[in-house]
């Protein structure tokens, strides 16, 4: 299939990046369950490790099922081109390795899912690299976080746990001016609802454990390349734009161009960091992600219901789902995520911390798990679990505070999830 912006999403969800087998005309991509591929002859394998021919070297770097799936969620997500690797947290640090070097910084916003605060605020130190944590709402105080060893920019479309919206726009707006690249988690709208590229983003990056596979039976991770940034803009992007000593003084964006940082991910991020997906797991993705358009549909609408019946239930509190015409983040809606606020968001318990735990240990229909974007319905109570290594105003800061449970709305019966959920509510709060 020769993938064209003609095509509807409906469509490139199936076909992107999938072609019959050459061999076997196999329709479904086939898993290429292999670790090495055999040259032609050492002219070709030269040619392959030098950088001067693409294709299959070791499958730690390439694989043909892998490769699918990265141009299926490149293609989604209006990009250049994508590199898969293990985990949400690995393409994370994918998208950071060839930016930063020792003292440099990024801009974080401080509505982000528990793990990464932890990543950013305390593993990536070991790299000599340090996070700044600020509010994305207050774009002067997200310009005023910049300073010369700022690289990037980092935030969610859909901040998990609140389903917070972000103004990617406005942010990719301070990014440009300071000459840094914006980099966006996307896991939790997904290219359906949402496009960060075309709102100014230079590079995406995805849990696709979550929505994409959609079914909680694989984890990997994507990062994917606008391919719009100017890594030669200026000198803080060595590793892009200055001859590279592993490849005989080869530069990436002289070479590859817009196809820079995919290339680098692939030749040097994943050669050397090694969070390689498996190609049992891209198999699992691109299955899931063919009925990607028909469940965010459906998760979006439940979500709608769930989080209105909620909000008029005594014994809540407070419930920050933005697609409700009562959240401050309900005009962004329409700007950042036009077909709906996704089906991630939280609600506050009557009752506070002791309320939330019997509440999660109430339900029969939801699942009490760590983990998000499931076809299942899921509960989890997040500062007892995800968000439990940071300190009582980071908490806050996130919006997972004591009384806060977070809800990832599934693809059931609306009315099954509601009366589950009354029914735990009740004993929750007796």
């Amino acid at each position: 299939m020769t993938d064209s912006p003609t095509y509807g999403f409906d469509t490139l969800q199936i076909h992107a990046g999938a072609r019959p087998d050459p061999a076997t005309g196999a329709r479904q991509v086939p898993i290429y369950q292999t670790t090495a591929y055999v040259f032609r002859d050492a002219d070709h394998a030269a040619a392959l490790f030098n950088l001067q021919e693409v294709g299959y070297i070791y499958s730690r770097l390439t694989n043909p099922t892998i490769a699918a799936l990265q141009e299926r969620i490149a293609t989604l997500e209006g990009g250049a081109g994508g590199v898969c690797c293990s985990s949400g947290h690995a393409a994370q640090l994918m998208a950071l390795f060839p930016l930063m070097g020792p003292g440099l910084n990024i801009v974080a916003s401080s509505r982000l899912y528990g793990g990464t605060i932890t990543q950013f605020s305390q593993t990536i130190k070991r790299f000599g690299w340090s996070a700044t944590f600020v509010d994305m709402d207050d774009h002067e105080a997200v310009a005023a976080a910049i300073d010369d060893n700022t690289r990037a920019i980092f935030c969610e479309t859909i901040a998990n746990p609140g389903g917070h919206i972000t103004d990617i726009r406005a942010i990719a707006d301070v990014a440009d001016a300071a000459g840094i690249p914006l980099i966006v988690d996307n896991t939790t709208a997904t290219p359906y609802l949402c496009r960060p590229i075309e709102l100014g983003a230079t590079l995406v990056v995805h849990s696709t454990t979550k929505y994409l596979t959609g079914n909680g039976t694989v984890m990997g991770g994507c990062v994917v390349d606008s391919g719009k940034f100017d890594w030669t803009a200026n000198d803080k992007f060595p590793s892009l734009s200055q001859p590279e000593p592993a490849y005989h003084g080869l530069t990436f964006a002289e070479t590859f161009g817009p196809l820079a940082f995919t290339f680098h991910g692939i030749a040097i991020g994943l050669r050397d960091l090694g969070m390689t997906m498996n190609p049992q797991a891209a198999h699992y993705t691109l299955c899931g992600i063919e009925t990607l358009s028909l469940r965010m549909e459906r998760h979006v609408e439940n979500a709608m219901k769930i989080s209105a019946w909620l909000e008029n239930d005594p014994r809540v509190d407070y419930v920050t789902y933005a697609g409700l015409p009562s959240s401050p983040y309900q005009h962004l809606v329409e700007k950042v995520c036009p077909r709906g606020a996704g089906a991630l968001f939280t609600i506050a318990v009557k009752g506070g911390y002791d309320s939330c735990v019997k509440l999660v240990d109430s339900l029969e229909i939801f699942s009490h798990v760590a983990n998000l974007g499931d076809a299942r319905s899921l509960i989890i109570h997040s500062a007892s679990t995800t968000h439990r290594q940071l300190s009582p105003e980071q908490q806050e800061a996130a919006g997972a505070g004591p009384n806060i449970v977070r809800l990832s709305i599934g693809i059931e019966d609306a009315n099954d999830l509601i009366a589950d959920l009354d029914q735990a509510l009740a004993k929750a709060t007796a």
